[in-house]
């Protein structure tokens, strides 16, 4: 079983003092029972990423620190944007690429998200990229051949040093942040078909997480009957007790507990 990886994707939420806080307290939480056999990444807006990244590295906390998004451009005439050497400074590790808000709102193409990932790969940096199904398509039927696209648009051509920092996140758009969760089978379904589609792109050894709606409650039968390799987590990230606990869960089903 690949090590689970727990993303926590705070979104337009917490100043940098409410974020310091949260990253304070996962900390203790995390001193008193560390997790083992779990990767933990917190994903602040940018202006908490310099006080984020302070704490975690004074307090030597377990956790990566990512950005939410970042410029395919490495600098210029882009305003409101930010590349990923201005993140490098900071000592952020990841990037979330192609998130469902970031394509739907801001007009993030399928071209730009490809060129995105090959900007943060291209430096060094980890890069999640994002996948996935409106609910008509799901209705339709067609969310497989919607999801292969994708994956095809983005990671088609990579070169071999920039796959092992390589992360998938299925998101189905229809269950983020509705309180909707893909049934076990569906999240099953789809990661095994997420996985053969990367193994024929060369990217065979890829961990492939779930977000939507994910929480304490559902999260060990996520990973058990869902196979995910971890979870893209929102809402529930935005408190160290439930973030900690669903990581908790990927960490007792990675060490057999569950």
């Amino acid at each position: 079983m690949t090590r689970p990886l727990v993303v926590g994707n705070w979104k337009m939420n917490l100043d940098y003092v409410e974020a310091v806080h949260l990253t304070q307290q996962i900390g203790v939480i995390l001193k008193n029972k560390p997790l083992e056999h779990v990767e933990l990444v917190v994903v602040p807006p940018f202006v908490d990423l310099r006080s984020v990244t302070s704490v975690v590295e004074s307090e030597r906390i377990a956790v990566g620190v990512g950005a939410q998004h970042a410029s395919r451009h490495e600098a210029g005439a882009h305003t409101g944007e930010v590349s990923v050497s201005m993140l490098q400074r900071l000592n952020v590790a990841w990037v979330l690429v192609g998130h469902s808000e970031r394509r739907a709102m801001y007009a993030m193409t399928d071209v730009v998200v490809a060129q995105t990932l090959r900007t943060v790969l291209g430096q060094g940096l980890n890069g999640v990229l994002c996948v996935g199904e409106e609910l008509s398509i799901r209705e339709a039927g067609r969310q497989d051949d919607f999801v292969t696209a994708q994956l095809h648009d983005a990671l088609e051509g990579l070169d071999e040093t920039s796959r092992p920092l390589v992360t998938i996140a299925y998101e189905p758009i229809w269950a983020i942040g509705s309180g909707l969760t893909a049934t076990t089978e569906q999240v099953r379904e789809m990661t095994e078909h997420i996985r053969t589609v990367a193994s024929s792109l060369s990217l065979g050894q890829v961990r492939v997480l779930y977000g939507g709606s994910v929480n304490a409650e559902n999260a060990a039968s996520l990973m058990t009957e869902g196979r995910v390799d971890g979870f893209l987590v929102g809402g529930a990230s935005l408190k160290a007790e439930s973030f900690l606990t669903i990581s908790q869960a990927a960490n007792d089903c990675y060490d057999g507990k569950r």
